[in-house]
């Protein structure tokens, strides 16, 4: 072995990206595959957004604000909070690592529901963290689970709401008992991801007030989903500033580069047609849940911009069947599949490779 790697990372399983739609194409010797394993957005960003890109590449050659400072001011003003209250990091994803390198030491807890977001086992074992897994119910979370999974050994508690890989959420009710039953000392983060995509009959922590009321809530959300800039890496995190003031110390140079900034700011300034673009994402998720539905299937209330089948053994097998048919979607073996919405045609696509013409 060359080197001397930490016990931690020698054993920390890689975390597993989706797979590219052109290496389904190689594999199986198919053409025209898609790709509707990584929830992203069908389109690139709005015109408006392209544009400030395009304008802003020629300044690549100067760093840009380490502090994202008016993109923290123009998200401050959008969202109605402090200045002070929010950030901006390298995705939501960078966000959430900060938060481990700010509040988990080794031997720490860190409680989840699982199955959720991959990246959360492995973040809490590159910290030596204790993982503290709570089983879902129904393939949603059970938060009064949650809550008594929680020690005076716990220093963080994950919610991925909607829920990655199944799709379902809490009401900000829920969340908002949740809070009311664990020390303050705890932080909560919720992993709002696909925010954009939610009923808006599940609340809201900000307009309902629970950020306000709870200072160990901490609220994670990108850019990378809805607005299309998944490539760029841009995410924010809103919370007590005594809490934001802590993540920062922990913000790597730079993290949040300057074609991300610009491109954040004019999604914000866009937000209005990024928003008709998600009504449309779930106008066609609830066209694939009723297709599904009339065929026999079972699908848990999707909140995100993917649905979820709960296929247990038969995972890989249906999974590879979709992949040789130039459908590839994302697989969690003994599981289930996560197919994301696309366009119309992905989604005809997708509909036909597993139900038939």
């Amino acid at each position: 072995m060359i080197g001397r790697p930490r016990t931690a990372v020698a054993g920390l399983p890689a975390y597993r990206p989706g797979k590219d739609a052109a290496q389904a194409e190689a594999e199986h010797g198919i053409i025209n595959a898609i790709k509707l394993a990584s929830n992203e957005t069908p389109w690139g960003p709005v015109a408006s957004v392209q544009q400030k890109v395009a304008d802003a590449a020629g300044g690549t050659n100067r760093y840009a604000d380490h502090r994202a400072s008016v993109l923290r001011e123009r998200l401050a003003r959008w969202l109605g909070v402090d200045l002070d209250m929010v950030t901006a990091g390298c995705g939501s994803v960078g966000l959430l690592q900060q938060l481990y390198l700010t509040y988990v030491d080794p031997g720490d807890e860190v409680v989840y529901p699982w199955r959720s977001f991959e990246v959360y086992p492995v973040f809490t074992r590159l910290m030596g963290g204790t993982e503290v897994t709570v089983p879902l119910v129904g393939e949603t979370f059970d938060l009064v689970a949650v809550a008594g999974a929680v020690t005076e050994r716990t220093k963080m508690v994950l919610l991925a709401n909607p829920n990655n890989p199944t799709g379902t959420a809490v009401p900000m009710t829920a969340v908002k008992a949740l809070l009311e039953s664990i020390a303050d000392d705890v932080i909560v983060v919720l992993d709002e991801a696909y925010r954009e995509f939610m009923s808006e009959s599940l609340g809201d922590p900000i307009g309902d007030g629970l950020l306000a009321a709870h200072h160990n809530l901490v609220v994670l959300r990108t850019f990378s989903k809805a607005q299309g800039l998944a490539a760029l890496r841009v995410g924010y995190a809103i919370g007590h500033p005594e809490v934001i003031g802590s993540i920062d110390k922990t913000l790597f140079p730079f993290a949040v580069n300057g074609l991300a900034q610009t491109a954040a700011i004019a999604s914000i300034d866009a937000h209005a047609e990024v928003m008709e673009r998600v009504e449309f994402i779930k106008g066609e998720r609830a066209r694939v849940v009723a297709t599904l539905e009339s065929a026999g299937w079972s699908i848990p209330t999707p909140e995100a911009n993917f649905v979820y089948l709960s296929l247990g053994a038969r995972t890989d097998e249906v999974f590879l069947d979709l992949e040789k048919k130039g459908v590839v979607t994302r697989p969690f073996a003994g599981e289930g599949l996560r197919v994301t919405i696309g366009s119309t045609e992905e989604n005809d696509r997708f509909l036909r490779g597993l139900l038939g013409d």
